[in-house]
């Protein structure tokens, strides 16, 4: 049951990040803040939900999910850390998106799906420091956020 749901609220969150820019109403700062969100509650999520078989992957979820939280409420609350972070917030949305997958391929290698998950996020992570190095569009990088979370959720629910 758990499973189905943080996979539910994974594709809902992904959804939700490919929308938000589309409406074109938030700042660049609130959108990679948003995503940075959002990966953190799916980090959170799926500590929360292995910590029965998998200790060393829930606290490494856990403290992951929390670091991120911290970050996204900085990112969205205080504008005077994204123009500290502004230099660096592409890469550092990448990196972030590199070790979520890392993460992920670390702690579902038992699951049928949960390598490619892995491998999909470091992919997705690597595309994005790459576009966001030449396109610095906050809805493309944005929507390569959301399309993770799709995958990592649907992957997670048909497993």
């Amino acid at each position: 049951m758990k499973d189905k749901i943080v996979s539910l609220l994974s594709i809902i969150f992904g959804i939700m990040i490919i929308a938000f820019p589309l409406l074109g109403v938030v700042t660049p700062s609130a959108i990679i803040g948003l995503s940075v969100l959002f990966i953190s509650i799916y980090s959170l999520m799926m500590g929360i939900s292995i910590i029965d078989y998998n200790k060393y992957g829930a606290i490494t979820d856990l403290v992951l999910g929390v670091v991120l939280l911290l970050v996204s409420i900085g990112l969205i609350f205080d504008p005077a850390m994204f123009s500290f972070l502004a230099g660096i917030s592409l890469y550092l949305a990448g990196i972030i998106l590199i070790i979520a997958g890392l993460v992920s391929l670390i702690n579902n290698r038992s699951s049928k799906y949960g390598f490619y998950t892995g491998i999909i996020g470091i992919i997705l992570g690597v595309c994005y420091i790459i576009i966001g190095s030449y396109i610095s569009d906050p809805f493309i990088l944005g929507a390569l956020i959301g399309l993770w979370l799709i995958i990592s959720g649907a992957m997670r629910l048909f497993n």
